[in-house]
């Protein structure tokens, strides 16, 4: 209780709980010792009494009457709370509703002569990084060092000093390379203990993760989402309607930026005149949600896109043909108002149509496009030093985490600097010393920071020994209406599935996959094509396999042996992917775009040979289960 509270968007969450515990894993105790086994028997000579209390493990059960509440009072982080503008429904479970409202919805579907509706379901899943998270923490005259790998050392500099409650300026973040991240290594996860133990023991303290509490930590968002999308009988589509509960855990953490980016990403990449859109992030007693690769956009896809092939089939037309006559191109509105520029979609789809010879042959084979936005707003600043041997170091806070940011951005300085790349050095990002980055999340580093980089360079040659620069991408979006600004930088691809199913069996092989990626400008060639391939695996696993069991709201399956990651033995014989480029663009992110694609084009699949299929993974009894389901099957398979 001598602690300040913390979230990077609520601040609901306390260092250990006060009274009572929201989920299996939330700590209650912590013991620091100078060897593990000393530490492990501490902790064995400590008894817990709990009195159980009614749970909740469902984010559709949880925002039902008389569901138990996680929490009984919302706190309102200053962090984050301008931007997203938290709604949180006081005596409920929603701890953020955003809404998007454009255009009249009772009157775009009065126009379709064809409607279809569907309910699709995503589990949690585990980022499951090579390294596990690990902070060392250690005070040192009244100032506050920690050594952690992090995608947002400010964020965390920002809620430790509300948790001490002291200045920013007496808290040092240096964070090292990262074997792994995906969005898992945000905010305050490990630090926070271990820098009140470190103050408690006047000592330097470390907390590395085991595997089973990685799971504890932080997983991915579980949805549901119910789609409602009316055309008319030529293919217009006309109004939309889309419904997204998006289970945050025990704790927000940023479950509402999640939820907001879930519900535009969910209306897809199309002209659509009637929108409306509900995204509810709601507290559940599972381990705490948060980032995880895509940032809920995997959720959004996979029920947008499986809704237009059923739609396309309602109404007897080419699924491709469909998405063709409805997507955005330069200078159409999205949903959220902003005019759509750089836009290219239809590149994209024809390039995967093409691939997998859509127009020989309809059948095992899928399609999908997507749209991902980048964080909007947020801030990149970056300086260039002139060192006295002839070389230059370059100061940022963007993480490393095995993307090859790092990298990249030498690259870029190289070329801007007229050097060979050995004469740029990258300085570890240390808050002491770096300027402010939002955060290294989104898919922003290469081209926010590159921006930045630019005018740096600009400002050295003016000045001789330092150049400073920085990139503001401003918007947002009203969270009751949904209008403004949702990304000044739009991420764009498709891909293309081939599929082949034993219906005795349900099993079925993927037998082609393909993405089509506009990447801009490629700054790193090896290294894009290396993002790209990881993102379509991770896909993979999305689409075959990888989803958290749970039992009564404890992890059954929280290691590595049960739960299942795609191994290079899982990859089809044809994998292959085109990243575009156009003379004269920027660099766009990569390292999340291939991803959301892959359920939904593998769905869609599955979909052509007349299984449906709503709930992720796409396992073999579900597949069974739809063949039965099928029309044709009634009485037995055909």
């Amino acid at each position: 209780r001598d602690f300040g509270s913390y979230g990077c968007q609520i601040q609901d969450q306390t260092v250990l709980p006060h009274d009572r515990v929201r989920f299996v894993g939330d700590p209650v105790v912590a013991v620091a010792a100078p060897t593990k086994r000393e530490a492990d028997e501490a902790l064995n000579l400590i008894d817990v009494e709990y009195e159980r209390l009614p749970g909740v493990f469902d984010a559709v059960e949880a925002v039902a009457e008389g569901a138990p509440l996680v929490h009984e009072h919302h706190a309102i982080s200053d962090n984050d709370a301008a931007y997203f503008g938290i709604r949180p429904q006081e005596g409920t479970n929603i701890c953020h509703r955003f809404r998007i409202r454009h255009g009249d919805m009772e009157e775009g579907f009065k126009q379709a002569d064809v409607v279809v509706e569907e309910t699709y379901r995503t589990p949690g899943a585990q980022h499951a990084s090579m390294e596990p998270h690990a902070s060392v923490a250690r005070w040192q005259d009244g100032r506050l060092e920690v050594w952690t790998g992090t995608q947002t050392p400010f964020n965390l500099r920002m809620d430790l000093a509300g948790i001490f409650n002291i200045p920013e300026s007496q808290i040092r973040i240096i964070s090292p390379p990262m074997g792994g991240a995906f969005g898992a290594k945000t905010f305050v996860r490990t630090e926070a203990i271990a820098a009140c133990l470190a103050q408690k023991a006047g000592r330097p303290v470390k907390i590395v993760l085991s595997r089973y509490e990685e799971w504890l930590t932080l997983n991915r968002h579980p949805a549901t989402l119910q789609v409602k999308l009316g055309a008319r009988a030529d293919g217009t589509l006309v109004a939309k309607r889309v419904v997204c509960w998006v289970d945050t855990g025990a704790y927000a953490d940023c479950g509402p930026g999640v939820a907001q980016k879930m519900g535009y990403a969910a209306v897809g990449p199309y002209r659509i005149p009637q929108v409306w859109v509900d995204s509810l992030c709601v507290y559940t007693n599972l381990p705490p949600n948060g980032a995880f690769r895509g940032y809920g956009a995997m959720q959004a896809v996979w029920a947008s896109e499986r809704t237009m092939d059923v739609l396309a089939a309602k109404l007897g037309m080419d699924p491709l043909e469909l998405r063709l006559k409805n997507v955005l191109v330069d200078g159409d509105q999205f949903c959220t108002g902003e005019i759509m520029h750089d836009v290219h979609f239809i590149e994209c789809l024809h390039a995967a149509a093409g691939t997998i010879g859509w127009a020989d042959n309809k059948q095992g084979k899928g399609l999908c496009v997507l749209m991902k936005g980048m964080q909007t707003p947020s801030r990149a600043s970056i300086v260039v030093e002139a060192n006295d041997d002839g070389g230059y170091t370059v100061h940022c806070a963007t993480a490393e985490m095995g993307q090859g940011a790092w990298h990249s951005i030498r690259l870029m300085a190289a070329e801007l600097l007229g050097v060979e790349l050995e004469k740029v050095h990258y300085a570890e990002p240390d808050t002491d010393i770096v300027p402010y980055d939002t955060r290294t999340t989104s898919s922003r580093s290469t081209y926010m920071m590159g921006r930045a980089l630019v005018e740096a360079v600009r400002d050295l040659k003016r000045k001789g020994e330092l150049g400073y620069g920085e990139c503001v991408n401003k918007g947002g979006l009203d969270p009751d209406t949904g209008q403004g600004i949702a990304s000044t930088h739009w991420h764009q691809g498709a891909a293309a599935a081939e599929v082949r199913v034993d219906e005795e069996t349900g099993k079925f092989q993927v037998l082609k996959l393909y993405t089509s990626i506009y990447a801009g400008h490629v700054v790193n060639r090896p290294g894009a094509e290396l993002q790209n391939e990881g993102s379509m695996i991770m896909g993979l696993g999305t689409t075959l396999f990888e989803e958290i069991a749970f039992e009564d709201g404890q992890p059954a399956n929280a290691n590595l042996s049960d739960y299942n990651i795609p191994a290079a033995g899982d990859l089809p014989e044809s994998f292959t992917y085109d990243l575009f480029e156009r003379e004269g663009a920027e660099a766009h992110g990569l390292g999340e775009t291939a991803l959301p694609p892959v359920p939904p084009a593998i769905g869609n699949a599955l979909y052509s040979l007349g299984i449906h299929v709503t709930d992720l993974p796409l396992s073999a009894e579900k597949v069974l289960n739809a063949i039965d389901s099928r029309p044709q099957a009634k009485g037995g398979r055909a």
